[in-house]
């Protein structure tokens, strides 16, 4: 007996699987976003701080902070039906910065999450994207108790360039980190966009 018509489905194509990470400097709350926006339980490596990590682990500003990430944070987002997105969060200590390269490969770009307070702290990791020519957003994370500023004042401290999306957001809500994601897979796409018009016409 055939199929009648209204029986056959029509074959559904694999969602397109993206890699993005998410960076920054010590206690800027990446871990904190990963786990906010994951539908899965974020894979976390976390170490508690010990006496032995002080002089190498500046806490000045997040004293509070009690654990580190030592290799990566991992989780998983569907955007759309077809879309679906991979988080790494970068460890954010000098001393595993080795471990970077390794999770850049294959990454679409990257949000750097940035904190006012320790703004500095968000250069380095500005650095090794625009070295390496990934597409990035910053991500302004406001902290209770920290001092507002606009995103084109953040912008202007961090002297990007005008094309790099700036924007305010709170990495403890899952709507405010999917708006972070969403902004930085769209600057990404408008950037690759570009890349293949300036070779098709070199």
């Amino acid at each position: 007996m055939g199929f009648r018509r209204s029986d056959r489905r029509t074959p559904t194509a694999a969602p397109v699987a993206l890699k993005l990470l998410v960076a920054g400097g010590f206690g800027v709350g990446k871990t904190t976003l990963v786990g906010a926006v994951s539908e899965i339980r974020p894979l976390r490596t976390e170490e508690a701080l010990s006496e032995a990590g002080r002089p190498v682990d500046d806490i000045a500003g997040v004293e509070a902070k009690k654990t580190t990430t030592v290799a990566m944070d991992f989780g998983r987002i569907t955007i759309r039906q077809d879309l679906v997105l991979y988080l790494f969060g970068t460890p954010g200590q000098d001393r595993f910065w080795f471990l970077w390269d390794e999770l850049a490969q294959g990454a679409l770009g990257a949000v750097v999450l940035a904190d006012t307070r320790r703004l500095e702290d968000s250069f380095a990791a500005i650095d090794y994207f625009e070295r390496r020519g990934i597409p990035f957003t910053v991500a302004v994370n406001q902290f209770d108790g920290a001092t507002r500023h606009a995103a084109d004042t953040v912008r202007d401290a961090l002297d990007l360039d005008p094309d790099v999306p700036v924007v305010l957001c709170d990495a403890r809500r899952r709507e405010s980190a999917k708006d972070v994601l969403i902004t930085l897979v769209e600057h990404a796409a408008t950037v690759s966009g570009a890349r293949r018009a300036a070779a098709g016409t070199s």
